[in-house]
């Protein structure tokens, strides 16, 4: 039998994205929400020492933060597979975020409009690539209901930029933010096949 030539055999088609944002704005949840395996997680915990460091007005129940990355994978009907990397929130780390990057289809930017302007380095990040990306706004309980166009003018983004709600606990609405992003992607050009590097 020749296993080469086997569609059953045909591993699925790779698309790696990337879930960014800033300090407390949901990534690791969205991951954690969305993954069909246990997400893989770099969290430590947030000590008295870094309070100078991490703003944690608004967040402050925020035991955790992501140091390096997080790991979720989705499968869709056997043909693709979604690799989706968190991306840690603090400018700090920064560097990482290049090496992330590297043959993503796309990014997600989870904003909390708690905090809205900390989403700013990510979506200069992607802004400055011509990385395809949309905004997801996080509802977080309690926080004031923003209307899209709010949004869109203290962003700075461009119309054709998608502006989405969500609540990163939940499943089905980050896995409508994934579609969202993935339409969003094609329509610009961008191509799935051999994104990931």
């Amino acid at each position: 039998m020749d296993f080469g030539r086997s569609e059953r055999w045909r591993l699925p088609t790779p698309i790696k994205i990337l879930i960014a944002g800033g300090f407390g704005a949901g990534k690791t949840t969205m991951v954690g929400a969305v993954s069909e395996t246990r997400p893989l997680r770099t969290e430590e915990a947030l000590t008295h020492i870094g309070r100078h460091i991490d703003d944690l007005s608004g967040v402050e129940a925020k035991p955790t933060t992501t140091v390096a990355m997080d790991f979720g994978r989705i499968t869709i009907r056997g043909d693709y597979m979604l690799y989706l990397f968190g991306t840690p929130g603090q400018e700090r780390f920064l560097f990482v975020w290049d090496d992330l990057a590297l043959g993503a289809l796309g990014a997600v930017v989870l904003a909390d409009t708690r905090r809205l302007a900390d989403c700013f380095p990510a979506i200069d990040y992607f802004e400055k690539r011509r990385q395809p990306f949309v905004v997801a706004l996080n509802c977080f309980d309690g926080a004031r209901p923003f209307t899209i166009g709010e949004v869109r003018q203290a962003l700075g983004l461009d119309p054709g930029v998608p502006i989405v709600r969500c609540d990163a606990r939940r499943r089905d609405s980050s896995r409508d933010v994934l579609v969202t992003l993935v339409e969003h992607a094609l329509r610009m050009g961008a191509s799935p096949v051999g994104t990931m590097s």
